[in-house]
């Protein structure tokens, strides 16, 4: 018998005064509707996604009650196909992210990359706002971390590269503390353990997909030490489904549902 893991598609909705900032935008609706055209076949059938309309950001933006077109930022931890699907989605936002993965993405220099990066879905390029990867201000432990343009300086642009070549991670200042969105730096919430622990199955994905091992697995073991040293830093990434629980508050029957934290 074959077992097959579950893995979320997390994107994170920010209101700031009168607008919204989307981090990340998972699967978007021309992805549900055409996914042959705009993903890569090995790729769908190797993860089999459910590509439903209502799971995609834009319908769960509208499910909360809100208006899409009040989403006037993305900030795009980076260019997977699984991350920048719903850009279509937001032809009015303001898409921020690191140079490098533009550079890196654009170029198509491999054929991992070519089955990764689907130029399909980047309609809205004319919008996108770059920064560079090598200036910046420390936080936390973490070095070239930036504000952007347009957004509250609570919300700070992290490179985490590894993954890809302009990974990124984003934190989010609140009452409490932060919330720190590190993406695809990790997949499975025991990897942050003191002793870590990764799937069998999620450990060579990571591997297959990785640009660069030894900065992958640097930026996890300066996240292991946020956990260990920051109580005030709540850490989740963009694929696994235990952190979502946690975060929404509820089990996985309900998370078509929109949950406002």
């Amino acid at each position: 018998m074959k077992l097959r893991g579950r893995l979320a598609s997390h994107c994170l909705l920010i209101e700031t005064g009168n607008e919204l900032v989307l981090v990340d935008t998972g699967y978007g609706l021309r992805d549900v509707a055409a996914p042959r055209t705009r993903l890569n076949p090995l790729f769908l059938a190797l993860l089999k996604p459910e590509l439903r309309a209502e799971m995609t950001a834009v319908r769960q933006v509208q499910a909360l009650g809100f208006d899409p077109r009040d989403v006037r930022h993305i900030v795009l931890s980076h260019l997977d196909f699984d991350h920048a699907g719903g850009l279509d989605d937001f032809p009015g936002a303001s898409v921020h992210l690191l140079q490098s993965e533009v550079l890196s993405a654009s170029a198509q220099s491999t054929v991992l990359d070519r089955m990764r990066y689907r130029p399909q879905q980047w309609h809205t390029r004319s919008a996108w706002k770059t920064y560079s990867g090598t200036s910046g201000e420390p936080w936390r432990g973490f070095e070239c971390v930036r504000a952007m343009a347009g957004l509250p300086p609570e919300i700070l642009l992290v490179p985490l590269l590894g993954h890809t070549l302009g990974h990124a991670g984003v934190a989010v200042a609140h009452a409490d503390g932060w919330l720190f969105y590190a993406a695809d730096a990790y997949f499975y919430h025991a990897e942050m353990n003191a002793v870590p622990y990764c799937t069998p199955g999620l450990s060579l994905y990571q591997t297959l997909m990785q640009k660069d091992r030894a900065l992958r697995l640097r930026n996890q073991d300066r996240l292991r030490e946020l956990v260990r040293h920051h109580a005030d830093v709540e850490l989740f990434c963009a694929h696994d489904v235990t952190e979502l629980e946690r975060l929404r508050g509820r089990p996985p029957s309900r998370l078509t549902t929109p949950a406002v934290a």
